[in-house]
């Protein structure tokens, strides 16, 4: 008996994987996405225009951006496509199809029904990380401005058929660098880094992104991927500022940031236990980062394009850029290319190895 209840068992396994795949290339086929929606929160890694109207030095509106990017300078922090840009596109979105929410905000609420950009360069978990930059949307607004679309879609749709399609949608959040690279790391402008030790500083940074995904639960997200920072202390502009240690890298930087990445796969795994319904996930970046074949990447420690060697660490408006550009990591001083992005994009969507992502991958989380 025992032995066919194993049978069964795995009968049944085989059955259910099936239906989830057939299901997946119905999709494919049909040129749907695999999930409705797709909402994105963030910084300048996932920013594509939020930024372009805003009194701040973060832009990236202007040549060389976009250089490689089928609209041109759009206000998206790299050559190309960004890594957000790649995660909609696996997810079966058409390119370009999410807004920004600073073109979303009015207008047609039909606009915003397949997802919004609410990621803003330079902005933070904390309200004051990149305020030296000059304006920009931290996370707490970014919320904010999600709750204004989720009540336009509400008043569409109803209560019930809105919660109903938010529940499916997939909520990204890739935020934090901005709280190192732009505060605790810039003690001219910021007294963290004397008052919190780095354990410290990732446990207030931990606690406050840990209400903030609870607040995002509120607004009936259920599906949401969150993103380690990776290792911030190997970008060109931070080597640049600190100098580098034997390992090619600003070693107190990434050590500072290992810490939040540790206590942010915990996080992940207290939400799942703790919030009815929810599945988060964690995307393992600096994991994949350091296990990556480098493809056609030969060049990491220098940007591709020409930056200013006085002031940040962006393009240089109609500046040079190099010939190579895939063989470059980075396109300016802080920010990864299109085909580094390319990489990382992958390996989020489809773990190429367990430690990429945890509990599961991307591509898993659009078939629950």
């Amino acid at each position: 008996m025992a032995y066919w209840l194993v049978i069964l068992g795995k009968l049944l396994a085989l059955i259910l994987l099936l239906s989830s795949f057939l299901q997946q290339q119905h999709h494919f086929a049909n040129g749907e996405p695999q999930v409705p929606c797709f909402f994105i929160f963030g910084d300048s890694v996932s920013d594509n225009g939020n930024n372009n109207n805003l009194a701040t030095t973060a832009k990236s509106n202007y040549q060389p951006y976009g250089i490689d990017f089928p609209k041109g300078a759009t206000g998206r922090f790299t050559n190309g496509r960004n890594l957000l840009d790649f995660i909609a596109e696996q997810l079966g979105f058409l390119e370009d199809s999410i807004p920004p929410y600073a073109n979303a905000s009015v207008g047609s609420v039909e606009k915003v029904l397949k997802g919004v950009n609410y990621a803003s360069g330079a902005a933070g978990i904390l309200y004051e990380s990149g305020r030296t930059r000059g304006d920009r949307i931290p996370m707490d607004k970014q919320l904010i401005n999600h709750q204004n679309t989720v009540s336009r879609i509400i008043n569409k749709l109803g209560n019930k058929n809105a919660t109903q399609l938010l529940n499916k949608c997939i909520y990204s959040v890739a935020i934090g660098s901005n709280d190192y690279i732009n505060n605790y790391f810039l003690p001219q402008f910021y007294r963290t880094s004397r008052i919190y030790t780095p354990s410290h500083y990732a446990e207030i940074l931990l606690r406050k992104l840990s209400q903030q995904l609870r607040s995002l639960h509120m607004l009936k997200a259920r599906k949401v991927v969150v993103y380690g920072l990776g290792l911030l202390g190997c970008i060109p502009y931070e080597v640049r500022l600190y100098g580098a240690n034997v390992s090619g890298c600003v070693d107190k930087i990434n050590e500072a940031v290992m810490l939040f990445d540790n206590g942010l796969k915990s996080l992940v795994s207290d939400l799942n236990n703790n919030l009815t319904n929810a599945t988060f996930i964690f995307i393992n970046s600096t994991g994949i980062s350091l296990t990556s074949s480098p493809g056609s990447i030969t060049i990491s420690n220098a940007a591709c394009c020409q930056v200013s060697e006085a002031s940040a660490p962006q393009c240089i408006l109609s500046g040079k850029t190099c010939s190579n550009r895939t063989q470059y990591a980075f396109w300016d001083e802080a920010h990864p290319s299109e085909t580094a992005y390319s990489t990382t994009a992958a390996r989020a969507y489809r773990a190429l190895l367990r430690t990429d992502s945890y509990p599961f991958d991307i591509q898993r989380l659009a078939q629950l």
